[in-house]
């Protein structure tokens, strides 16, 4: 339903005073006035017989559209109630479900309640959403949930009430400010923290059209100057990287008053975790009072610090309403986990709610294609050993940060799966990679050792798992992967060889972190060598590294790396990391910091997305799983700085 007035509606309601017109005043109109007005809008179909609900596409968050409002985690009033004739209106709102629904109350038989939804601040929306009457003895009725944005479809919505009793009365919108923390849209500049311009500024006419950002609180703001009176000046908004801002246009616009040649805008808020919108992009734009043209700025992400700029990128791309990453099952998983980890480091616990929806949403059966082309057959499990082990590792470092046992059981569920593929009758030992039994590599037995070395260590009195690494590692250890350089091949050959196919950086941070454990368990010293050694191997050596940054053969020349070779050096770094802690070693750390020194410096655009290539060299590919992957390394390094 359009805002705009009907052709038709504007001069028949010219007719009559606009207080009787206004949706936010106390009906207080004559009988006549009011039936007058219930059978234009009827015929007219502008209010009481406005399109059916149905034309609003369901959407789904933490919840699909029409839950019942019986579920509710919270009830809250956010705008003042609505009086249509001796009716109560009230809109409901619970900020945990990111939900509200509308009531009526003292009513008659036939009195309706509805919601309407808009994407736009309410210049179009989607109207009777769950209408429904009140039944006959009843006095009053309620409407089911809905969503107030959109974070899948990377939407902010404002929503409100609407009740019809012999006449249409609206609540006010909710929610027509983004705050995130202590600072809402329209702060006054004065009070940001800092005041950067992170892109070139434009120019229109003469005038300097500029962007300003408070980096640390994630606000900005825009300014003209050079200009005069009737210039103007607005940021825009949008939560999808810049590919639309229906929501978001002309925030703050503001004109250069008389005898002034520039003005500045309200800051904006970049994020809003009520909504669980994430990474916001704002740009500046400006027009000259004589012109109609306009001018805008490259649009940016704040960046309150390198890894939480990484972390709100990643968060971009989250399903909210599967709980996952889209696409890509295990890659999912260490994409937890670089948040886990993240969240850990910073103290910041914007992302907690991240980890218990991706494990409720995930932990039951899946058909083929539903998470990937294997069935989930429950508790993450799939026919890929390795996949599996993923998880488990997601949920070691959940249990680790929250302290719920829930996500301790998990992981132990998933490795007692992964064990039942050590097999001795094969190479003497070692987890097959697959439920086929087709390859042992390096992958699932890096994952094997250090989960059970992990479950040793957390599970009081255990001696089970703590023989299981054991074995694992002396076997690891005989088994021929580690060449006479320090690198890790990726697997065995059919005669239990060494298969002399690629180094990969993840391959050699799992044996890394797993050695590293090993040792915090055992003390034993051979286990810190061997970690040490293959740090060392994997720094000097071309295989994995180039002119200091870690480097991929997928990423020299043209080669371009796929969806699981994206991932690779994040969990390389997670695990240096771990040994730079365990040995205290200056080099390790140093290593880590040219690692974000070169991500941020060369391989960042302006939206902070973080590609494949951490040298910045093409073609350089970007998505989520890069995003993860960069933000692991960026954690690591602010890790080791926080502990030097």
């Amino acid at each position: 339903m359009s805002a705009r007035t009907h052709p038709v509606a504007g001069r028949l309601l010219a007719l009559f005073p606009a207080p009787f017109l206004s949706p936010s005043r106390s009906p207080s109109r004559s009988p006549f006035v009011s039936l007058f007005l219930s059978l234009f809008l009827a015929l007219t179909g502008l209010v009481a017989l406005p399109a059916p609900s149905h034309a609003a596409t369901p959407l789904c968050a933490l919840a699909c559209d029409t839950l019942d409002p019986s579920k509710a985690r919270q009830d809250t009033f956010p705008v003042p109630n609505r009086n249509i004739n001796g009716r109560i209106l009230r809109l409901h709102v619970s900020d945990p479900d990111s939900m509200a629904w509308a009531s009526i109350d003292n009513g008659v038989t036939g009195d309706s309640v509805w919601l309407d939804r808009s994407w736009d601040r309410g210049a179009t929306w989607e109207p009777l959403l769950g209408k429904t009457s009140v039944p006959g003895t009843w006095t009053g009725t309620r409407t089911l949930m809905y969503n107030i944005t959109d974070p899948v479809g990377h939407r902010r919505g404002w929503i409100r009430a609407c009740g019809d009793a012999a006449a249409v009365t609206c609540t006010d919108w909710v929610y027509p400010k983004v705050c995130d923390g202590s600072f809402c849209d329209g702060a006054d500049p004065a009070t940001a923290a800092g005041d950067d311009t992170p892109v070139p500024s434009t120019t229109l006419f003469g005038r300097t059209i500029s962007l300003h950002v408070d980096q640390r609180n994630g606000m900005a703001w825009g300014v003209i100057g050079s200009g005069g009176a009737g210039d103007e000046i607005w940021i825009d908004r949008s939560w999808d990287n810049g590919a639309s801002w229906p929501e978001g246009s002309s925030l703050g616009r503001t004109s250069v008053p008389s005898g002034a040649v520039s003005t500045r805008t309200a800051m904006v808020a970049t994020r809003d975790p009520r909504g669980l919108l994430y990474g916001g992009a704002v740009r500046a734009c400006g027009r000259e009072a004589s012109h109609q043209e306009g001018s805008c700025t490259a649009w940016v992400r704040p960046v309150p610090t390198r890894a939480r700029a990484a972390a709100d990128g990643l968060m971009a791309s989250y399903h909210t309403n599967e709980g996952w990453w889209r696409s890509s099952w295990w890659n999912s998983a260490v994409a937890l986990t670089a948040l886990v980890d993240f969240a850990e480091q910073s103290g910041r616990s914007d992302y907690d709610w991240v980890i218990a929806r991706t494990f409720e949403q995930n932990r039951g059966v899946f058909p083929a294609g539903a998470r990937g082309s294997d069935p989930v057959e429950g508790h993450f499990i799939s026919r890929a050993i390795d996949d599996a082990a993923w998880w488990a590792v997601a949920w070691l470092a959940a249990y680790d940060y929250t302290g719920e046992r829930r996500y301790l059981d998990e992981a132990i569920t998933i490795t007692d799966y992964v064990h039942q593929y050590w097999d001795t009758g094969t190479c003497g030992g070692g987890v097959w990679w697959d439920r086929e039994r087709t390859y042992k590599n390096a992958v699932t037995n890096g994952l094997y050792l250090w989960l059970t070395t992990s479950l040793h260590q957390r599970i009081s009195g255990d001696t089970v798992w703590g023989i299981r690494a054991a074995t694992a590692a002396d076997w690891y250890l005989a088994s021929g992967m580690i060449n006479s350089s320090g690198l890790v091949n990726d697997g065995l050959t059919a005669a239990c060889a060494n298969n002399g196919q690629t180094v990969w950086s993840y391959n050699q941070g799992l044996a890394i972190g797993a050695f590293t454990q090993l040792w915090r368990s055992t003390r034993d010293g051979r286990y810190l060598d061997t970690a040490e050694r293959l740090a060392d191997a994997a720094i000097f050596s071309p295989a994995l590294t180039r002119g200091g940054v870690l480097t991929e053969s997928c990423d020299v020349g043209t080669n371009s790396c796929d969806d699981n070779q994206k991932q690779f050096k994040g969990i390389f770094m997670r695990h240096l990391a771990d040994l730079a802690d365990a040995t205290g070693s200056a080099a390790y750390g140093a290593y880590a910091e040219k690692q974000a020194d070169s991500i941020w410096g060369t391989d960042r655009d302006s939206l902070n997305r973080l590609g494949q290539r951490w040298a910045g060299t093409s073609p350089n590919l970007s998505d989520w799983r890069t995003q993860a992957s960069a933000l692991e390394a960026l954690t690591a390094a602010e890790r080791l700085r926080g502990s030097g």
